[in-house]
């Protein structure tokens, strides 16, 4: 196995690692019906952050990195459009996902009745949307990087 081709490995493993738990990110805090379940499924969802972050870091070091070893990658369009959906999607969480995060993790540490407000139902559905959007963004990547169609 060249070193190529192990970097590629690393690549697609971390694509799983990374990409993977992000598709069911929101589904896991759906299925919460009270205010400790939700706070149950918060704590899952964050521990799949984490794997999100490392394999998305490792993803995105590998892409660069055989493109460095592979210079004419740079001039391939699905390279090249593949590395700035990913510089998006990235941008989306500093930037766009943790400002609405924060007032849901704040109902969570303040809310001490069972019952779920409302006001989070209406904070959830927004920061749900941009994670959907970047589950799209990823969906994207994915089939360029498979297909590779231009």
């Amino acid at each position: 196995m060249s070193f190529y081709e192990l970097l590629v490995f690393i690549h697609i493993f971390s694509a799983i690692l990374g990409m993977g738990p992000g598709f069911v990110m929101t589904v896991i805090v759906k299925k919460a019906g009270n205010m400790a379940e939700l706070r149950h499924a918060f704590v899952i969802r964050n521990t799949l952050h984490r794997f999100s972050m490392v394999g998305g870091t490792i993803l995105l070091l590998t892409g660069v990195w055989m493109g460095l070893l592979h210079p004419y990658l740079f001039t391939q369009g699905w390279y090249v459009v593949s590395l700035c959906l990913f510089l998006i999607a990235l941008a989306f969480g500093p930037f766009v996902l943790s400002p609405r995060s924060k007032p849901i993790k704040e109902l969570l540490k303040n809310t001490e009745e069972e019952a779920i407000p409302e006001d989070y139902y209406t904070l959830s559905s927004k920061l749900f949307f941009f994670e959907h959007m970047i589950n799209i963004l990823f969906i994207t990547i994915i089939t360029l990087m498979i297909l590779k169609p231009f």
